[in-house]
């Protein structure tokens, strides 16, 4: 084991956030660029997009659930997370590469519907983003006790995650989509497989002298951390499919030419996203992690929840410029840096740590189910003449996160009390 990983240093800290970050670059190159290509360059409807966005979170409630619970009892290639990592980032780099070539894959395979096609790589995507992502969360909880250590590792997982994101976002503004595949390509297979090889896992996840404290599971408070997070999810996965739609009518309306149209409407999708990232990725470490030793990793996560509602719901009524929605998405990173970073380690000390990559697959479930269930709101809007339902809806979701998460007792774990973990 490397010194760094007996200090917990920030560098360790850093390393072992690469692997995430890669699933999550892979992520915002979906979030970016899969409904604009859709709809820019293939002419889906917004409803058939919906589709396609929806064969993901299918991938999802099979493909984390499995995967964490195989690697709790695997051990090969010398590790339990290691190789879903190193096979899941390969897997979501090629099909990355995949994205703006679907109607080259339509003619390899000889099917004329693009709809069908177009799902069949958004699946394979998904899957193979699910087959990593949970392993490089458990790393985190594996390799870092509980308490404060594993907050700042779940914080900095984000930081350095939301940064790359902010990138990925900034590329899709300023350059154009497809350098941002290009770049995400690479850096997804790199992340993934490069930083497995500083880190050591443990064994045993779980000491000997204290199973019985480490091996509970507190259902109850589960359930009512699924049902906060799974409505934080529908807010923010019906923002991610659907604010095109919002752009287009309410933002870029009036543009002369299809190609301006499609330019402008990709370019303000990257620039909200882009903002949103910036402020979800400094907050975490420099921000959350101190208020939530301070106040509380619940309390905290209740009062982001309830800023973003806030800024859904402004951006409703008030978000009908390009500057007036990248201020507004700024206001929604502070719930953005909570909703991906502060769940992962209240939930973890809730839960058995033998079985940390089950409940992390699990866990999954209230972000995959809601990502489904989003999908009715692209009828809601193709039934609607005014895009601004979509933020009515989303606000109204946060606000009950926002009520759920009060319903979630507060854990006082130190370093000083969590067991250490063999290797």
């Amino acid at each position: 084991m490397l010194d760094m990983q007996k200090r917990l240093s920030n560098s360790f800290n850093a390393i072992i956030s690469l692997p995430s970050t890669a699933m999550g670059f892979a992520l915002c190159i979906q979030i970016s660029a899969l409904s604009w290509l859709l709809s820019t360059k293939y002419h889906l409807d917004i409803h058939e997009i919906g589709i396609v966005w929806a064969a993901g979170p299918l991938a999802g409630i099979i493909g984390q659930v499995l995967i964490g619970f195989i690697s709790d009892g695997a051990w090969f290639w010398g590790g339990r997370r290691r190789p879903f990592i190193l096979i899941g980032g390969t897997l979501a780099a090629l099909m990355v590469f995949l994205l703006p070539r679907i109607d080259v894959v339509a003619g390899v395979l000889g099917i004329g519907n693009l709809l069908v096609v177009a799902v069949i790589v958004a699946l394979t995507l998904d899957l193979s983003i699910n087959i990593g992502f949970n392993p490089t969360r458990a790393l985190i909880a594996d390799v870092t006790p509980d308490g404060e250590a594993r907050t700042r590792g779940f914080t900095w997982m984000q930081t350095i995650s939301g940064f790359w994101g902010v990138m990925a976002y900034l590329i899709g503004a300023f350059i154009d989509n497809y350098a941002l595949i290009s770049v995400g390509v690479v850096l997804v297979f790199a992340f993934s497989v490069v930083p497995m090889f500083f880190v050591t896992e443990p064994r045993e996840l779980v000491a000997k002298n204290d199973k019985v404290a480490a091996t509970r599971t507190e259902w109850g408070q589960l359930w009512r951390i699924y049902f906060a997070h799974g409505f934080s999810w529908i807010g923010v996965q019906s923002m991610f499919v659907y604010i095109i739609a919002f752009i287009q009518q309410h933002i870029v309306d009036g543009q002369t030419s299809p190609e301006s149209f499609a330019t402008q409407s990709g370019r303000v999708i990257a620039i909200s996203f882009a903002v949103m990232n910036v402020v979800g990725f400094v907050l975490p470490a420099l921000v959350l992690a101190p208020l939530a030793s301070r106040i509380g990793r619940v309390k905290t996560q209740v009062g982001c929840i309830a800023i973003m509602a806030a800024a859904y719901f402004a951006i409703a009524f008030a978000g009908h410029s390009p500057h007036r929605l990248y201020a507004l998405m700024a206001v929604v990173g502070i719930g953005w840096s909570a909703v991906v970073s502060l769940p992962f380690a209240i939930m973890s000390e809730k839960v058995d740590k033998s079985r940390m990559g089950f409940f992390m697959g699990i866990f999954n479930l209230s972000v995959v189910i809601p990502q489904l269930l989003s999908t009715g709101v692209g009828y809601v809007l193709k039934s609607t003449e005014n895009s601004n339902i979509l933020f009515i809806i989303c606000g109204s979701c946060l606000a009950i996160s926002a009520v759920l998460w009060c319903l979630v007792s507060e854990n006082n774990v130190t370093v000083a009390d969590a067991p250490a973990l063999a290797y």
